[in-house]
């Protein structure tokens, strides 16, 4: 389906771009408290994240006609899937009391990998908007 194409490279630019430039928790200037869509709100990232790993899943089980079906748009899938992941464990983390060692092991590979993963996600994006009949974009 076309709207899944269109929301896989949205999505897959936006979470990008919030996870390369460490757009977020600690960088709330005082023009962005009350704007609800900034990359600084908490609840923004959340739904970014939920809706990047659904529109990932359903990337992986919607096949577009003339496409190779679950490997024809695999790593813009998985792209997404990944920032989606960062997004809402980058939440639960935050907002969690409880520490556990399998956190602390995400944790401390996530946030080394912040940038790459960002960057992963908006080259996924690009060239899955500038080749969209490629096999695996």
């Amino acid at each position: 389906m076309l709207q899944f194409y269109f929301l896989s490279i949205f999505l897959n630019a936006v979470s990008g771009y919030i996870l390369f430039t460490g757009a977020g928790w600690d960088a709330v200037s005082d023009d962005e408290k009350g704007f609800k869509l900034s990359p600084s709100n908490g609840t923004f990232r959340l739904v970014l994240g939920i809706a990047a790993a659904a529109v990932g899943i359903l990337k992986i089980l919607s096949v577009i006609s003339g496409d190779v079906p679950v490997i024809g748009d695999l790593i813009p899938a998985l792209a997404g899937l990944l920032a989606g992941f960062v997004l809402i464990f980058d939440y639960y983390r935050r907002k969690t009391t409880v520490d556990s060692e399998k956190s602390e092991k995400i944790s401390t590979l996530v946030n080394a990998n912040y940038k790459w993963i960002g960057i992963v996600a908006m080259a996924a994006a690009g060239l899955h908007f500038l080749f969209p009949t490629v096999l695996l974009l």
